[in-house]
């Protein structure tokens, strides 16, 4: 990296920011105290549901109390982050990720503390909205501070984060919840919160913000577009798809074109486009956002079919169910810095498209397990293949996604990388929630399971095609429009 400590610092405003790419002696400093936050984010999803049946016990709450304290976290999280992400490019995602984790750690402290559910459930739309703050500054972030050639090495230790999250959230949430209540799954945020403020303010450098002011029209209507979309799914089922659940998603889907159609008009007014039209353009950004919604509807959908057949149907209690994962979680954890190394040396998009078809024959597999009611030991043999996939899904993949963006479209590039995961997440859920409850209700118990995960097979099979159809680097690199200079440093 000798040639990035010798590039002159870059002059904005008056003021002296870092050249980037980071000598890797600052840039793994960085990561490393990015990746103190995202765990966090991540470790609270996983953490907060183990705890969920003592805090309904010890709060006397109903169920559908108890179901708010998940979706208003997973509203105020998935509707703002078009804005959130931009807000990095504006402010400096260093600025808005300490502000966002503040926000999120003080919020956890009032989760622990609330004296009633209502407190509880504005508490958990707080932190919700602390998470959206700061989860696409760190992808922002990452692939700014990296070289091309070692952002593979970097996204594969992000990635090994995602799996020890995912490995300790089901873990610790039983153990902390039996041993000192379920207040503490989330005070245990706030020191590590604390540790990753400091962190980032130390270690993360800044860089230099949009001078134009973001075009106020177009928060409003992405806003309502994406809360109209993400509540009408979220509702869906339990209002039995009623007429005014299609008409909440009618209106989303207009505000989606003229917020689309507000894009171009803004920048004739002098503002900032909140989603600049061009990085559509990109072939590499838009077929990543595809792939990465096709793994948001499975990562959120299946869950649930698996936890409830292995309770159901085994009579598993809850903590053994959640121990069920560990090999997924840990064969994904282990192979991610090695799948990160590999994406630098090879096609990612390949590495990509064998995680898909991976991560589709091993939901394959535990459907026909779950159909047929086959031994429980080939279901873990079915998990371990999902967790190789898992690792051969997330680097590869957000790498060839935001590999070709200029560093002024970051923010914008991660808040829509992360809105496109999440709402994949709330349709994956939402479809197949249903489908399971379809067939839970024509009495096919034990199949039902495995006929609901089905549906995330055949959107996987979008994500194996649209990773084949991306560019590798040589070729994109080559293709490039002679045209566009490399952005100006000053």
């Amino acid at each position: 990296m000798a040639k990035d400590q010798l590039e002159p610092p870059i002059i904005q405003g008056g003021k002296s920011y870092p050249a980037m790419p980071l000598p890797e002696k600052q840039a793994w400093p960085a990561l490393i105290a990015l990746c103190v936050g995202f765990f966090m984010i991540l470790l609270d999803q996983t953490i907060v549901a183990v705890s969920t049946p003592a805090l309904q016990a010890d709060m006397g709450a109903s169920y559908n109390q108890v179901i708010w304290v998940t979706s208003i976290y997973l509203l105020t999280f998935a509707v703002p982050l078009l804005v959130t992400g931009r807000l990095g490019d504006k402010y400096g995602p260093k600025n808005v990720y300490a502000v966002g984790m503040a926000l999120f750690t003080l919020s956890s402290l009032a989760c622990g503390l609330a004296p009633d559910m209502f407190t509880l459930i504005i508490a958990r739309g707080f932190q919700g909205f602390g998470a959206a703050l700061l989860t696409p500054q760190t992808m922002a972030t990452i692939n700014r501070i990296f070289a091309k050639e070692r952002r593979g090495a970097a996204l594969g230790i992000w990635g090994t984060t995602a799996g020890l999250a995912s490995l300790a959230g089901p873990l610790l949430g039983g153990v902390i919840t039996e041993n000192w209540g379920w207040q503490w799954v989330f005070f245990i945020n706030v020191p590590i919160g604390v540790v990753s403020i400091w962190a980032v303010l130390k270690y993360v450098p800044a860089f230099p913000p949009l001078t134009r002011p973001l075009d106020p029209l177009s928060i409003v209507l992405s806003i309502g577009a994406v809360f109209l979309l993400v509540f009408a799914f979220q509702e869906g089922e339990n209002a039995n798809w009623a007429p005014w659940i299609w008409m909440m998603l009618l209106a989303s889907i207009l505000l989606f074109i003229w917020f689309i159609r507000q894009q171009s008009k803004a920048d004739k007014s002098g503002n900032d486009p909140l989603i600049p039209l061009q990085i559509f353009k990109i072939r590499n950004f838009s077929l990543g956002n595809i792939c990465i919604a096709a793994m948001g509807f499975t990562v959120a959908g299946t869950p649930l079919p698996m936890m409830m057949y292995f309770q159901q149907v085994h009579g598993m209690d809850p903590m053994h169910a959640g121990m069920m994962i560990i090999p997924q979680a840990a064969t994904a954890a282990i192979l991610s810095p090695f799948v990160g190394k590999l994406v630098d040396r090879s096609n990612p998009n390949i590495l990509a498209a064998y995680g898909f078809g991976t991560v589709a024959l091993s939901i394959l597999g535990l459907a026909l397990i779950m159909i047929f009611n086959l031994h429980i030991v080939w279901a873990l043999v079915a998990l371990f293949f999902l967790g190789v996939g898992n690792a051969f899904v997330w680097a590869p993949n957000s790498t060839s996604t935001m590999r070709d963006l200029p560093p002024r479209m970051m923010g914008a590039g991660s808040g829509v990388f992360n809105t496109t995961r999440q709402l994949g997440c709330v349709i994956g859920a939402a479809a197949i929630g249903a489908l399971l409850q379809t067939r839970l209700a024509a009495g096919e118990t034990g199949a039902a399971f495995g006929q609901a995960i089905l549906l995330a097979v055949g959107v996987l099979v979008i994500g194996v095609i649209a990773s084949l159809l991306a560019e590798s680097a040589s070729s994109s690199n080559s293709g490039a429009k002679p045209k566009k200079p490399a952005q100006p440093k000053a």
